[in-house]
């Protein structure tokens, strides 16, 4: 016979208890064989060099370090409750994330992974063992013969200590966890942008000794990682007493939307927006040009995924029609038709994109869901393939592209000097931001407009759309045909960038980088779109030592918006109410909007709960 309910609670308690500790070994795994993963394929490796703090931590150190203090954070998480159970949780799952790690120093050598894995080298081993963290010179000092150095068992006891650490943060009070997480991640931040401040910094003579002490040639040094840090906790604080937003919210939106309140801040921010690219140098302003650029291409598909809900993976498609249709009008090169002025050529560019955009709904407006995702996917490729063979080379230049496409305002005849305020990308970067204000002036007016309402109302059911009396040919192809005129225009904007239109530019990659941008800033959104073009586009084009792994962080920047933030960095109101609908308010939100019914915000806190 059992032992009663008193024995039963027991087993259930010991079965959650053991349930509890598996998942911090399953914990441990993940995270040790993320270790791995950095380590094997040459990220810990190829960014030693790149330091966070000058001669302190580089960013291959920095990985090695989230992996381990990360793995101690989820190890508590997971751990059973008790203070002492979430500490030897976090201890459990470091030491296993840095026992990977001593395990590959141990078979390396052993089993010859250099010889079908290039990044298994000595120098490899001796960076994950900590020569230069002991300070040993010769490494030939920490091996053992040829099997093993004696410090293999570094990783893993500093696993241990990190993934303690990580349990501590678990423990922490929310308000001190944030600080210190922000605290972090603007260190980071600081750090890979050293190299760029410093240079811009260097310009002024009047702060040039302040760049110099605070920033490297690569990376913080010690007193400027001092002078961030507390310049963090001071804005943080700052933040919490005061609470801002807070005392925002309390002011009456008469008050808030008065004109002499927003006139004069609408004015800053277009006259830093304006000044932006003239206190940087031409690399800047080239990646700020392409930004714009991107942020232009993604409101254009935010029309037709955001609103209408329709996936196109074939706006590359348009994109290409956009620019050829420029390089051949405004060119001067072989295959070039024409010497228009490119101000010119933007109307015929825009309603050959747009032709393309009705070419290609009329047959798929049946489709819906991945086959529709499918279907414009292909003919993406079918224009990609068509751009680089030899059937239309005689027409846009096959393989080869077209070249010796001018700059817009030295299309109609007026060429801006080496110094002049509107030479190089500067002059892009303008035309890029009034045709990306004037796509968000339309893009507004269309989502609150009866079209914008009939794209929504098709984007949550086709059915229920037409039978509320909606034409879905009709909707449906202004919304392909107004997305493909704006991908037009950005592929118009593009080839004055570049200067040239290559078959390379043009695949599949480039769909796939706007619906990123649209899925990070939040659908729906045009701040957000904003926001996704500067996180995907900006931030990989100042770091291009990244771009060999800029898709791996593409993904793992994916996964922790699509888990912690489905619904994008900056979403609209109508996005954050669809995602979080029948939850419970956090402390943060505040109670429901006060325009919602008290008897629904009890429903849905109810549901919720």
């Amino acid at each position: 016979m059992s032992g009663g309910p008193t024995a039963t609670t027991a087993r259930g308690t010991l079965a959650r208890e053991l349930s509890a500790w598996q998942q911090v070994f399953v914990a441990g795994l993940l995270f040790g064989g993320a270790a791995l993963y950095a380590t094997l394929v040459g990220i810990v490796g190829t960014f030693e060099e790149r330091e966070i703090i000058d001669g302190y931590l580089t960013v291959g150190q920095m990985v090695l370090l989230l992996i381990a203090i990360g793995a101690g954070y989820v190890g508590a998480r997971r751990a059973p409750e008790g203070a002492i159970n979430l500490i030897i949780g976090a201890a459990v799952a470091g030491l296993m994330a840095g026992a990977a790690l001593s395990l590959l120093i141990l078979l390396g050598p052993t089993l010859a992974l250099d010889d079908y894995l290039p990044n298994a080298s000595r120098d490899l081993y001796d960076l994950v063992a900590g020569a230069e963290v002991l300070g040993v010179e010769n490494t030939r000092e920490m091996w053992r013969g040829e099997a093993f150095p004696h410090t293999f068992w570094y990783p893993a006891v500093i696993g241990a200590s990190l993934g303690t650490l990580g349990g501590l943060l678990a423990l922490l009070p929310r308000m001190a966890r944030n600080l210190i997480v922000i605290a972090g991640g603007a260190l980071i931040v600081m750090g890979l942008f050293a190299g760029i401040l410093r240079s811009q910094l260097l310009q002024h003579d009047a702060i040039s000794g302040v760049a110099r002490d605070l920033f490297a040639s690569s990376g913080l040094r010690v007193q400027g990682a001092i002078v961030v840090l507390g310049l963090v906790v001071l804005v943080y604080l700052a933040w919490v007493l005061i609470e801002p937003r807070r005392r925002y919210q309390q002011i009456p939106r008469q008050k808030r939307e008065h004109p002499a309140v927003v006139i004069p801040a609408g004015a800053i921010a277009l006259l830093f927006v304006l000044l932006l690219p003239l206190g940087t140098t031409s690399f800047v302003a080239s990646v700020i040009a392409l930004v714009a650029l991107y942020a232009l291409m993604g409101l254009g598909l935010n029309i037709t995924l955001g609103l209408a809900g329709l996936l196109d993976l074939g706006f590359v498609a348009f994109f290409a029609v956009g620019a050829y249709t420029v390089a051949l009008l405004t060119g001067t090169g072989d295959v070039s038709i024409a010497s228009l002025p490119f101000f010119v050529v933007i109307p015929i560019a825009i309603l050959a994109a747009m032709g393309f955009g009705l070419l290609l709904g009329m047959p798929i407006l049946g489709i819906r869901g991945d086959y529709l995702a499918i279907a414009t996917l292909g003919f993406g490729e079918i224009i990609a393939i068509l751009s680089r063979s030899d059937l239309l080379k005689p027409l846009i230049g096959g393989p080869a592209g077209i070249t010796s496409i001018p700059k817009p305002l030295a299309s109609i005849g007026i060429e801006a000097s080496a110094g002049s305020w509107l030479a190089g990308p500067n002059q892009i970067y303008y035309v890029s931001l009034i045709s990306m204000a004037v796509i968000a002036f339309v893009a507004v007016r269309l989502r609150d407009s009866r079209l914008g309402r009939a794209w929504i109302a098709i984007r949550e059911d086709e059915d229920v759309a037409e039978a509320l009396g909606i034409n879905l040919v009709q909707t449906k192809s202004l919304a392909y045909m107004l997305g493909a005129a704006f991908a037009g225009l950005g592929g118009a904007v593009f080839a004055a960038l570049f200067g040239s239109v290559q078959p390379s530019s043009i695949n599949i990659n480039v769909s796939i980088l706007i619906v990123v941008i649209i899925i990070i800033g939040g659908m729906g959104s045009i701040p957000g779109v904003v926001l996704g073009a500067i996180v995907v586009i900006g931030l990989p084009e100042l770091f291009r030592e990244f771009a060999e792994y800029r898709f791996l962080l593409y993904g793992i920047a994916l996964i922790l918006v699509v888990r912690w933030r489905p619904e994008g960095l900056m979403p609209s109101k109508v996005g954050r109410r669809e995602m979080h609908a029948g939850e419970t308010p956090s402390e943060d939100e505040g109670p429901a909007p006060p325009d919602r019914p008290d008897a629904e915000a009890a429903s849905s806190a109810g549901g919720g709960a």
